[in-house]
């Protein structure tokens, strides 16, 4: 279960925009001669666009939202292609230097956005000691930077403010090189990333920076037990990456990331927490094809991490975590159905927290699925079906008995359903009611935590308000 927030390891999600379903397929995209082909598209897919004002890369290339995604923060082919070209294409006025190669090209306006979400959440069993019918306003508040900063650069930078933290932080980021060559004849987009989430670079909507839910309460009761590339590492660490997508078909992908905690010491000393030993390295590698109207994805990425549970020296816990994914898009009743599905397993080696008495195994393994339905209609009304599941090892020195959030085997155990309503009556606005069925939680159904509780008293009713503007 994914809760959107920074500076903690959760994240915030944002519409940013520009062009219609259907336009270009990731297939067909590799017949163009290096820029040739996807500045044609652009230039068609301008004179077919309305012109609603909408966020920072709308503004910048004159296109409205539903050209890059289906229904926002879901990316069309257009949308894919867009992001690992650099972010660059650009319908603004510029400021530029002359000549073949300029070494300048900057927007005169900075394309700038903001989204903001308000939410209300009721769980179906009160947790002890809170309030119930929980309202958050807002939930999350951002600020982006989204543009061309060069010929062949671009920029998605987020900066949001935390209420309960009452502060600003940098939130989910990525700056990006882009340039094409040739390579056994096709065309082929190389591109660097730097940025500071591992997965918030990629353009699929199954890894989990991107992942359904694309909102989720941040108050409920959520399972204890998350794989490492979850969250842990989002808006803590720094990643340079290198990438590359050939003849539309294969995508590749090695980063490395370091440790840049925020509201932490700089640099990590002896009072820093979860840090990195040396280097953390991220690959993904993918196979994409569309036939017709249709598209699907397979693919594979993972994150090999040491981590310094206290301080920066002595024993590290590794996390080696790795993922299968899949997605496959539609049109449907003249709108769009996909699906979506990922598995992640993960294995613990935990010397450190083993040698301090944190945890009764000093090895354990953890999975988690998630498989998702979505399907929208051309009123851009719909819905998704999702259901998740995570198990393990039991551990009950990692997960001791404790009220509502703890387990009273050790058990990470825990599964259910989540189900969603979604209207957007305008392009920019998202308004959502979601359902988190609970079957087991924490590893039972009932008496999970030690205290009595079930797994049910966790389900929780989510409205959420979601602009972007």
């Amino acid at each position: 279960m994914g809760r959107q927030r920074c500076g903690n390891g959760r994240w915030v999600i944002v519409a940013v925009v520009a062009v219609s379903s259907g336009l270009v397929h990731p297939a067909r995209a590799s017949d163009a001669p290096d820029w040739r082909r996807y500045e044609a598209e652009y230039a068609a897919s301008r004179s077919r666009a309305a012109s609603d004002p909408i966020p920072s890369f709308s503004r910048q290339t004159g296109l409205t939202c539903n050209v890059c995604h289906t229904a926002f923060p879901q990316l069309t082919a257009f949308g894919r292609l867009f992001k690992l070209n650099g972010y660059t294409l650009t319908g603004l006025q510029t400021v530029q230097t002359t000549g073949e190669q300029p070494s300048l090209k900057i927007d005169l306006i900075p394309p700038v956005s903001a989204m903001v979400q308000t939410s209300g959440t009721v769980v179906n069993t009160t947790v002890p000691g809170q309030q119930n019918a929980d309202v958050q306003f807002p939930q999350e508040l951002s600020v982006f930077l989204g543009e061309e900063i060069s010929p062949r650069m671009g920029t998605f930078i987020q900066i949001t403010y935390d209420p309960e933290a009452g502060s600003l932080a940098l939130d989910n980021t990525d700056i990006r090189f882009a340039t094409h060559a040739k390579f056994a004849s096709r065309d082929m987009i190389l591109g660097l990333t730097l940025n500071n989430n591992p997965t918030v670079q990629d353009v699929w909507n199954t890894t989990p920076a991107w992942g359904f839910p694309f909102a989720s309460s941040e108050i409920a009761p959520a399972p204890s037990a998350t794989p490492l590339i979850t969250d842990a590492l989002a808006q803590q660490v720094a990643g340079l990456g290198a990438y590359a997508l050939w003849n539309g078909l294969v995508y590749g992908e090695v980063s490395a990331y370091r440790s840049a905690p925020q509201g932490a010491s700089q640099a990590p000393d002896a009072s820093s927490s979860n840090t990195i030993h040396g280097v953390s390295p991220y690959w993904r590698l993918a196979l994409q094809h569309a036939w017709g109207t249709r598209y699907l994805e397979i693919g594979t990425y993972g994150l090999d991490a040491k981590i310094y549970p206290t301080g920066i020296a002595g024993l590290t816990d590794r996390y080696t975590d790795l993922a299968l994914d899949g997605q496959y898009e539609q049109p449907m009743l003249g709108g769009n159905f996909t699906l979506y599905g990922t598995w992640i397993h993960e294995r613990q080696h935990l010397d450190a927290t083993f040698d301090a008495g944190g945890s009764d195994n000093s090895f354990n393994r953890l999975n988690t699925v998630k498989v998702n339905a979505t399907a929208y209609s051309k009123a851009r009304v719909g819905g998704t079906v999702g259901y998740f599941s995570t198990t393990g090892d039991t551990d009950a020195g990692l997960r001791p008995p404790e009220e509502v959030s703890g387990s009273a085997t050790g058990s990470p155990n825990s599964n259910g359903v989540i189900t969603e309503l979604d209207w957007m009556p305008w392009l920019n606005t998202r308004l959502t009611a979601q359902y988190v069925f609970y079957n087991k939680f924490n590893g039972a159904t009932t008496g999970y935590d030690g205290f009595g509780r079930k797994a049910s008293a966790n389900n929780t009713l989510y409205l959420l308000a979601w602009f972007a503007f």
